[in-house]
């Protein structure tokens, strides 16, 4: 990852958005987790502004900087000319009393620097015999001709950006000073980092403004006008060519802004489309103006920042003392890619691993970020994507998976709208009501198969019919149904089980029941009757054999 950006892993929500706007796919995701690949980022700052949950952040040098103004040595801010628009209203010379308020011993506008690089590039063009000349003062697009098309270096303009021209005309003016740059670019921060020992310490316009806020320090409402400062037009789209004189003989001067502009000409100039071009690159729409930090807490007013620009801008350039064309020479050099693009084979793999078996299945949505399923197959071979990233793919494999148990529970299911239509219907739902075809009551109102008032009910209630035993009777079923109105949906589910065997079974033993006790019943009674009759007989015996002995006893004792 890139030391000026950072990744809050706790904010990261898996929603993939930093990939759909980064322009070269320098993000992968593992774990649900999205990391800059730091040797294919160009630091254009796009995931940084799109990022919902603030999941990329920009390391804050402040801390830095005040080191720098404790150690002794003047430290002086080159002050990027697109400050006009992030603190509108503000001029030079407020922006000087705020900063000198913090410590700074002086502040210089960046355009200055700017006024040099510019001063070269015609140089270049009338004595260098070049045929294609791109700007070299957005880092982004440098890091974007080092990194992605590496043969397009011979086009870039090997010159120091204005940040670095100034800095340095700064430290040959106060040989032991720091410089510290402001302004709305992250990549200057790697830039200032990488070319070592020119800028001292970058500031983001955020960083500046909390630091006057922690310090209390309100910045002046006053805009102070230097005629001087055509070059104040850089930040702008077009603002390096309104500064050139524009008069090499059979060249043509063209600005582009946005990196898919300039991705498209650098194809162009590869493929031998274009000759004899001066090519001003910005990797920001509306250029620095429309930088990432402005654009993250500002909404981006192109037109709005141009016409701020502008009318702080004036129609001469500063005056500058001219250093030779070899001490503004940078050399770029070619920042390789440790991945290495995958064979046709392992990328048909992965397209049926997500259900991609022919070409007509490749949508090419674009809801994983990548433009095309191809472009995802091969992230994903590179350890850069994951298959769970297709929408569709995931789609498909969840209506699939709920179908399947839809279509196969053995319970009835049935899925209403809240004016009581029938939205779904499985099949285990149209045997029991004898429904030929799901189309034949899709879209019409359940009361034809249905008694909707446990529907109307659970809507009204708010309460859920859980488990409920009822009698169809225009079926002759016995089901057990529950009934779940889903207010987020807007739809009332009903899961009908089918009891008709059971109930059948259990009437079966009912009976069964019914008559062994009805026999049991007429046994007894039966048996109580024998008993009875035995009883009876028995007490006249009884009684007989009494008589007879008594009449024998009275006999004897006559006797």
């Amino acid at each position: 990852m890139p030391n000026c950006l950072t990744l809050k892993k706790s904010n990261c929500k898996n929603c993939y958005k930093c990939i759909r706007h980064c322009p070269v796919k320098a993000i992968r995701f593992s774990g649900s987790q999205a990391h800059i690949i730091g040797n294919e980022c160009i630091l254009c700052g796009q995931c940084f502004v799109v990022c919902p949950q603030d999941a990329k952040q920009i390391v804050d040098e402040t801390e830095k900087v005040k080191v720098l103004l404790q150690s002794g040595d003047p430290v002086i801010v080159s002050l990027a000319p697109s400050f006009i628009a992030n603190y509108s209203g503000v001029g030079i010379n407020s922006m000087r009393k705020a900063l000198k308020q913090l410590g700074f011993y002086d502040v210089e506008e960046t355009a200055i620097g700017a006024t040099i690089v510019k001063n070269e590039y015609e140089r270049m063009l009338r004595e260098d015999e070049r045929d294609v000349v791109i700007s070299s003062c957005c880092h982004s697009i440098n890091l974007l001709i080092q990194k992605h098309y590496p043969q397009a270096l011979q086009y870039l303009a090997d010159v120091v950006s204005p940040m670095q021209a100034h800095c340095m005309d700064i430290k040959k003016r106060f040989p032991n000073a720091k410089t510290v740059f402001v302004g709305p670019c992250v990549a200057k921060k790697d830039e200032a980092e990488h070319y070592e020992g020119i800028v001292d310490a970058v500031l983001t316009f955020e960083e500046l403004t909390n630091w006057f806020e922690a310090e209390g320090i309100k910045l002046e409402f006053s805009k102070d006008r230097d005629v001087h400062s055509r070059a104040r037009f850089f930040p702008t789209t077009g603002g390096v060519l309104k500064t050139m004189a524009q008069d090499m003989p059979g060249y043509t001067y063209l600005a582009l802004d946005g990196v898919d502009n300039c991705i498209a000409a650098l194809k162009d100039i590869l493929a031998g489309n274009i000759h004899k071009c001066f090519i001003e690159m910005s990797a920001c729409v509306g250029s620095c103006v429309g930088g990432p930090v402005m654009e993250k807490y500002h909404r981006a007013e192109t037109v709005r920042d141009y016409i701020t620009v502008a009318s702080y801008a004036g129609e001469k350039d500063f005056e500058v003392s001219q250093p030779k064309a070899s001490e503004l020479q940078k050399n770029f050099e070619y920042i390789e890619k440790r991945l290495q693009p995958p064979s046709d084979i392992e990328i048909q793999n992965i397209l049926r691993q997500m259900g991609k078996f022919k070409p007509s299945q490749e949508l090419n949505c674009g809801s994983c970020g990548y433009n095309t399923c191809r472009e995802k197959a091969i992230a994903i071979i590179q350890g850069k994507a994951e298959i769970s990233m297709c929408l569709p793919f995931l789609k498909d494999k969840a209506e699939n998976f709920s179908d399947t148990i839809v279509k196969n529970t053995p319970n009835g299911i049935i899925v209403l709208n809240e004016q009581l239509e029938v939205q779904q219907i499985n099949n285990s739902a149209r045997k029991m009501m004898n429904i030929r075809s799901a189309n034949d009551v899709l879209g019409d109102q359940v009361i034809r198969i249905l008694d909707p008032t446990v529907f109307i009910n659970v809507m009204q209630t708010g309460r859920n019919v859980r488990d409920e035993r009822v009698y169809l009777a225009e079926y002759n079923r016995f089901v057990e149904q529950s009934v779940v109105h889903d207010k987020e949906s807007h739809l009332i589910v009903a899961i009908m089980r089918d009891i008709t065997d059971e109930q059948n079974e259990r009437e079966k033993k009912e009976n069964i029941s019914r008559q062994t006790i009805e026999v049991a019943d007429r046994v007894v009674d039966k048996q109580m009757r024998i008993v009875q009759e035995i009883a009876s007989l028995l007490g006249e015996t009884a009684a007989e054999t009494k008589i007879a002995l008594s009449k024998l006893k009275e006999s004897i004792q006559d006797e």
